[in-house]
C-alpha cells in the first residue's frame, strides 16, 4: 500500500459549437486552409471591438443547469495577460472574478462506489491559435483564436487516475448530450489540464501541484497522471522532492510516456488580470435564462427511466447511455415499436460489435432508420436471428444498404405460413414412418431429427413454426 495519497483537480476546456466565434462573426468551422477563418478582431488589430456571441452564454448556462450549478445572472469578462506566439493581443479574454457558472457538482461512480465531485467554476474564454512546428520552423495558425471555449475547473476532489477518467468521461457525455459540443478530442474540442499532488496519508495541507497541459485523450490522461504520480514519490522517498517538484507546466511525451518540464506555472497574479473595457458586464435576462434552462434528458436520468420504465438491467441501461449517438440509435428503435431487449441486444451486441478501428455509429454509414428497419424484420420473424446477422454484416461493410432489397436477393426470408409449413412436415412424417413410432413411443429427442428433416426441404422456414406444428402433429 502507498504512503502517499494523491491529489488531483482537472480544467477541462470545451470548445462550444457555436457557428461564429465568441467575439466575431467568423466561422469556428474545423479543417479549413490555416488563417482562412479571421478578422481584426481575433488578430487583435488595434481598434477592432469584441462583441459577445449571445449563443456561448446560453451553452454555458445549460451546461451550469446540467451540474445544478449556481448561475451567475450578472458576470464580467477580463482581459488575462500573457504572452505566447498563438495570441496576437498578448492577452486573453477570459472571466476571473465573476464567471457565469458557479459550483455545482456531478456523481462518479469506480469499482461501484459513488463519489461526488465538487465542480469550482465553469467560465466562458475565448481559444487562443495553434502552434504547428515543422523541423527549424514553426508556424502559427489564428482560425482557432477567438473560438469560444467554456473551461470547466474541478475541485481537487479526486484520489486517483480512475476517478479522474470517471469524472472527464462523465463530463464528456454531459457536454454531448447537451450538444453543446461535439466534444472532439482528436479536434481538441474537449481538452484536459490536469493538477497533480501528493501527500502523506494522513496529513490535510495540499503540497506542491504540478500542471500537465493539453491533454486530449482519456488514455494519455491515465498514464500522464501515473507518470506524474509515481514521479513525485519517487522525489518524495528519496529526499529530493524540494528539487525535483515545483509549480510547473509540463507536457506529457505520448512516445515515452513521461511528463516532461515546459515552463514555470504562473499564478493568477502575474496575469494581471482586470475588467476588459472593450465588454460591458453581462446581464442575463429572464427570457435568455428560460430558454438555456430547458435542457434534454441527461445520462443519469436516461438510465433511471431505462431501469424503471423499459425494464433494463442497470449496467446495460449504463452502456447506452455512455455515448449520445447509442442513445439516439436506441431511442428510434424504440419509438418504432422495437422492444427493449431486443433494441439492446441488436444495438450494443450485435451493430456495435461489429465496429472495428475506430468506425463508430456516427461514421459507420448504417442509419437509425435502416437499423431499425432489420431489427424489426428479426422482430416479426421474416427473417431469423441467423439471417440478420449476415445482412448486418454486408450493412458494416458496405456502409449502409437496403435491407428489404438483401432479404429478397439473399433469398433469407422465412415461411411462416402455417399450411406450407404442414405440408412438408407431413411429407417429412410419412417418409419416416418409423422414426414416427419411435417418437411415440416417448423417444422424444426425434423431435430434432423431425425439424432437422422439414428445414432441409425448404430454406427459410421458420423454425419456431416449424417446431410448434410438428409437436401438435405428433401428439395428435
Amino acid at each position: 500500500m502507498s504512503m502517499f495519497e494523491t491529489i488531483i483537480g482537472l480544467e477541462v476546456h470545451v470548445q462550444l459549437n457555436t457557428k461564429t466565434k465568441i467575439f466575431c462573426s467568423c466561422a469556428t468551422s474545423f479543417g479549413e486552409n490555416p488563417n482562412t477563418n479571421t478578422c481584426p478582431v481575433c488578430l487583435g488589430l488595434p481598434g477592432a471591438l469584441p462583441v459577445l456571441n449571445k449563443e456561448a452564454v446560453a451553452k454555458a448556462i445549460s451546461f451550469g443547469c446540467a451540474i445544478g450549478a449556481e448561475i451567475n445572472q450578472n458576470s464580467i469578462f477580463a482581459r488575462k495577460n500573457y504572452f505566447y506566439p498563438d495570441l496576437p493581443k498578448a492577452y486573453q479574454i477570459s472571466q476571473f472574478e465573476i464567471p457565469i457558472v458557479g459550483k455545482g457538482n456531478i456523481e462518479i461512480e469506480v469499482d461501484g462506489i459513488t463519489k461526488t465531485i465538487g465542480i469550482t467554476r465553469a467560465h466562458l474564454e475565448e481559444d487562443a491559435g495553434k502552434n504547428i512546428h515543422e523541423g527549424n520552423c514553426s508556424k502559427i495558425d489564428l482560425n482557432r483564436a477567438c473560438t469560444p471555449l467554456l473551461e470547466i475547473v474541478s475541485e481537487p476532489d479526486m484520489r486517483s487516475s480512475a476517478e479522474a477518467i470517471a469524472y472527464l468521461k462523465k463530463l464528456h457525455s454531459i457536454v454531448r448530450f447537451l450538444e453543446i459540443s461535439d466534444a472532439n478530442m482528436q479536434e481538441g474540442s474537449f481538452r484536459c489540464d490536469a493538477n497533480v499532488s501528493i501527500r502523506p496519508k494522513g496529513e490535510d495541507k495540499f503540497y506542491t501541484r504540478v500542471e500537465i497541459k493539453n491533454l486530449n485523450s482519456f488514455k494519455f490522461i491515465q498514464k500522464a497522471i501515473e507518470y506524474e504520480v509515481q514521479r513525485q514519490q519517487n522525489a518524495f522517498e528519496n529526499g529530493t522532492y524540494e528539487d525535483e517538484v515545483y509549480q510547473e507546466t509540463r507536457l506529457f511525451d505520448t512516445d515515452k510516456g513521461v511528463t516532461k518540464s515546459m515552463r514555470g506555472k504562473e499564478e493568477s497574479a502575474d496575469y494581471r488580470y482586470f475588467n476588459d473595457p472593450d465588454l460591458l458586464p453581462v446581464f442575463l435576462d429572464d427570457e435568455l435564462l428560460n430558454r438555456a434552462r430547458n435542457i434534454p434528458e441527461m445520462p443519469d436520468v436516461k438510465v433511471k427511466r431505462y431501469i424503471e420504465t423499459l425494464g433494463l438491467k442497470d449496467s446495460d441501461a449504463r452502456i447506452l447511455t455512455q455515448d449520445l449517438d447509442s442513445t439516439k440509435y436506441f431511442e428510434y428503435l424504440i419509438d418504432n415499436g422495437i422492444s427493449p431487449r431486443i433494441a439492446y441486444t441488436w444495438l450494443s451486441v450485435e451493430l456495435q460489435g461489429r465496429l472495428k478501428n475506430g468506425n463508430t455509429l456516427a461514421t459507420c454509414g448504417i442509419t437509425k432508420q435502416t437499423f431499425a428497419t432489420l431489427v424489426r424484420r428479426i422482430e416479426e420473424k421474416k427473417i431469423s436471428g441467423a439471417g440478420g446477422k449476415e445482412i448486418l454484416d454486408i450493412l458494416v461493410e458496405n456502409k449502409g444498404g437496403d435491407v428489404d432489397l438483401l432479404i429478397k436477393d439473399l433469398g433469407l426470408e422465412q415461411i411462416s405460413d402455417d399450411n406450407a409449413i404442414l405440408s412438408v412436415i407431413e411429407s417429412v412424417l410419412d417418409s419416416n414412418a418409423d422414426k414416427v413410432e419411435e417418437y411415440k413411443a416417448g423417444k422424444e429427442k426425434m423431435l430434432g431429427f423431425f425439424v432437422g428433416q422439414v428445414m432441409k426441404q425448404t430454406k427459410g422456414m421458420n423454425p419456431i413454426k416449424v417446431n410448434e406444428l410438428l409437436k401438435q402433429k405428433l401428439n395428435s
